[in-house]
């Protein structure tokens, strides 16, 4: 069955309030986290009578992470779905990276989505219950970034997903999307000017990509419409890299 409650992470900003709004109006209750309170804010207030539950959680503190899961599985003990979607992009080159900074990176984009996978499952498969994960990679995951770091942990989250497409079987299915770039993101915003042009050179479908295109694709992958999909990837990319 399709999902019915979906916990959204980074689901104040960019992909993830759009993603927001389409679960909401596809009938889902949304526990969103961010670690932008304001922002947050500004969401519950824009959803205020509709099923939407916010907290405020910064996905690279394990801890935080483990406190955000309790509070989620014990008001939302029924929750089926998560959508790993909180993201961190810097676009500046490897040498410009200290090591705080890294592992920053590393924490947000990987261990996050790997602390979030495991409380979830965790509390679905011993009583094997269905559910679905969506994690969001990058074109960068596949075909490389001009920030190094941002290319190799969008690449682990592409491992991440076929790996646990095993690890959770049969009851969970675990999918990715990959899209290009995407507009009115704060991600757009830090792209530089010469990869910018060459994602737009390459889009074989005209028009932007917006984070309502993109929410469409995830919350395909929440439905039972893509009941037979786990371990895959999917882009959002305007064709930018057929392959």
């Amino acid at each position: 069955m399709s999902t019915s409650k979906v916990i959204v992470t980074g689901g104040a900003n960019g992909v993830g309030r759009a993603l927001v709004r389409r679960c909401l109006d596809d009938g889902m209750t949304v526990i969103a986290c961010d670690v932008d309170e304001p922002a947050l804010k500004a969401l519950a207030d824009e959803h205020a009578g509709r099923p939407l539950d916010t907290h405020v959680c910064d996905v690279a503190d394990h801890a935080a992470c483990d406190a955000f899961m309790d509070r989620v599985l014990a008001d939302h003990p029924d929750v089926d779905g998560l959508v790993n979607n909180a993201g961190l992009y810097l676009g500046q080159p490897v040498w410009d990276y200290d090591d705080a900074t890294m592992d920053r990176v590393v924490d947000v984009n990987v261990k996050g989505p790997i602390w979030l996978s495991r409380r979830f499952a965790g509390h679905l498969l011993p009583h094997e219950r269905r559910g679905a994960i969506v994690n969001l990679a990058s074109v960068a995951g596949e075909v490389g970034s001009s920030d190094a770091l941002y290319g190799t942990v969008k690449a682990g989250v592409i491992g991440l997903t076929k790996s646990n497409a095993m690890n959770f079987a049969p009851y969970i299915r675990v999918n990715v999307v990959s899209p290009g770039l995407i507009v009115n993101t704060a991600i757009a915003d830090r792209i530089p000017d010469y990869r910018y042009a060459e994602y737009k050179r390459q889009e074989q479908l005209d028009g932007d990509i917006l984070p309502e295109d993109v929410a469409n694709v995830c919350a395909y992958l929440l439905s039972d419409a893509s009941k037979t999909l786990t371990g895959a990837l999917l882009r959002a990319d305007n064709g930018c890299y057929p392959r």
